[in-house]
């Protein structure tokens, strides 16, 4: 499919001249920015019942790459005022920087946004501690959603099932109100992934679905999520930048982010270092449409090449800075 919405098109339509700039631009009154008259699409989370735009903000290694702080507090409050109501962050992410970076935000927006974090421990003590330190750098007596984060291999969803383990401390964490609702993530296993599911009363997972199907997670844990009426947050869109760019296996970002929209599922996160990719995929959600079955199985078909690569890379991924940000326009 053709970029239809190419860089140099999306800076005019924005009304900036070039790049160069750019962001400098935008930063310096986004903070008063007032939010636009377009709200942005929404979907109902599952069983939870909640409805959350279609697009959320990862507030993963790129919200991290806003090095100034104040540049990153106004991005994520140019966010919201966009319209987007899911935040997706994790202790992982900097190990806290991330949730202190949000919980900054959190102080005066509480009630604008779907709040979601991850935790990493697999027992429950440990679960339990983290959540609480959590709790504090986001500036909240709860959080909406919190994740066991990262599920891999058949080994670790046993330790996290263990009497011991860390979804004693999520079912616990649901039950005392630090969190409404509790998931799981998983870009490794969509088998595994799925006997989790099928196993345990969870309310949402989070999984890699793109259109390369890495990992089986759209043939086999998204039926199983759906089947229970999970609420379904879709990640690695892009494949950390691994499907984005020209020639075999690739796509660019209006496909990609299209694609994963048009899947049975509540809302894509995506990562946007530079307020040019938050405008560019605002625009995107706001005039989504669903792919149609013909689209979607071209798409397979052009980014399937990509899909033993993207595997082997995401095979103990730990969330890093982008490589290359600007291909994201490639």
């Amino acid at each position: 499919m053709s970029n239809d919405l190419s860089r140099r098109k999306f800076l005019e339509k924005i009304g900036l001249g070039a790049a160069t700039g750019a962001g400098t631009w935008l930063l310096k009154d986004v903070a008063h920015a007032a939010p636009p008259a377009a709200s942005l699409p929404s979907r109902t989370l599952g069983r939870t019942g909640a409805k959350v735009s279609i697009l959320a903000f990862g507030c993963g290694s790129r919200f991290l790459m806003y090095e100034d702080e104040d540049k990153a507090q106004a991005a994520l409050n140019h966010a919201i005022d966009l319209g987007i109501t899911y935040l997706d962050t994790a202790y992982a992410y900097g190990d806290g920087k991330s949730e202190t970076r949000v919980g900054k935000v959190m102080a005066s927006r509480r009630k604008d946004v779907w709040l979601a974090t991850k935790i990493p421990d697999r027992t429950r003590d440990e679960f339990m501690r983290r959540l609480e330190a959590s709790l504090k750098r986001l500036q909240t007596d709860h959080v909406d959603l919190v994740h066991i984060h990262s599920l891999r291999q058949a080994d670790d969803l046993a330790n996290i099932e263990s009497p011991d383990g860390c979804l004693k401390g999520a079912l616990e964490a649901r039950d005392q109100k630090m969190a409404r609702f509790i998931g799981m993530t998983s870009h490794t296993n969509g088998e595994v992934m799925a006997q989790a599911i099928q196993r345990h009363d969870l309310d949402c997972v989070q999984m890699a679905l793109n259109a390369s199907r890495n990992g089986k997670f759209e043939e086999v844990a998204l039926p199983a999520a759906n089947k229970k009426n999970l609420g379904v947050i879709a990640m690695k869109i892009t494949g950390q930048e691994f499907l984005l760019g020209n020639g075999t296996g690739k796509s660019e970002i209006n496909s990609l982010l299209g694609y994963s929209m048009s899947l049975p599922v509540t809302t894509a996160v995506v990562g946007m270092p530079h307020l040019e990719m938050l405008e560019h995929n605002v625009e995107i959600a706001r005039a989504f449409a669903p792919y149609s079955e013909q689209e979607m199985e071209r798409m397979r078909k052009d980014v399937s090449p990509a899909r033993e690569g993207l595997e082997h890379n995401l095979t103990g991924h730990l969330d890093g800075p982008t490589r290359t940000p600007e291909i994201f326009y490639a």
